[in-house]
């Protein structure tokens, strides 16, 4: 079988270390405790269950992002959509986690994950590049994480999607991720039961430097969809708490 590289982040430095390509299926996560899931400003999430903990999109605080506390949390992996700074900036991470940033299948202490491609800009790619969606199931709960995504799903993308359970789905514009139309477009090609809006204009954005819109223009073309809006920056989702229909999930963040 193939086999892809994945980096490592020791110290100071970038090691690598090799895991096997899997196949796309998923399996049964035997967890039944439930996931959490910390909103760390922008794109960045932890997922903490399954007996691991997750990080995806970690960033450097500048722009849209240069009001939020930068995202230096330990976790066992890190996933990231591209190595734009908003993204993937890695090297400041404590710990020694592993770090994943190409499409293709991966394992990781039992839990299976696809990355996905999808173009980072609507030229193609020649833009910004590569996106890489990531799909996975932890602690019972099938997860789709867009990224930056900034291309309209395909049929191809969407078999391997599936139905995702939580999908983390950009909203707030930009050259490089959905607008809130496009947004509506991804939740309606996806149904996830839960739809958790990430890439928006909060009160972190150095105005000056932010070319991003506000969560309410992906919200009021989303009405007859119920929110729900927490006063917390965490939530934790079990398979017995999810609705049935789509849902949009609103965190807050701390400041």
């Amino acid at each position: 079988m193939k086999r892809r590289q994945l980096m490592g982040y020791a110290g100071a430095g970038l090691v690598t270390a090799l895991l096997t390509t899997l196949g796309s299926e998923f399996q049964a996560d035997a967890q039944s405790s439930g996931l959490s899931v910390q909103w760390l400003g922008h794109t960045c999430f932890l997922f903490t269950g399954g007996g691991a903990k997750i990080l995806v999109n970690p960033f450097r605080t500048v722009g849209c992002t240069a009001g939020y506390r930068p995202p230096q949390v330990a976790a066992d992996l890190v996933l990231i959509s591209s190595q734009l700074l908003d993204e993937g900036a890695v090297d400041r991470l404590p710990g020694n986690p592993k770090l994943v940033y190409a499409p293709g299948a991966y394992e990781f202490q039992g839990i299976k994950f696809q990355g996905i491609a999808i173009d980072h800009d609507r030229k193609g790619g020649k833009q910004f590049g590569t996106n890489t969606a990531w799909s996975w199931k932890q602690a019972g709960i099938n997860i789709v994480h867009l990224g930056g995504a900034a291309a309209p799903i395909s049929i191809e993308q969407k078999i391997l999607f599936g139905r995702p359970d939580v999908a983390f789905i950009p909203v707030g514009g930009s050259a490089k991720a959905y607008n809130a139309q496009e947004a509506k477009q991804a939740v309606e090609t996806l149904n996830p039961k839960l739809v958790i809006p990430t890439h928006y204009r909060t009160q972190a954005a150095d105005t000056a430097k932010c070319d991003i819109s506000p969560l309410d223009d992906f919200l009021t073309l989303m009405q007859g969809v119920t929110v729900r809006r927490s006063n917390s920056d965490t939530i934790t989702i079990s398979p017995s708490n999810l609705p049935e229909n789509s849902v949009i999930q609103v965190l807050s963040y701390k400041f």
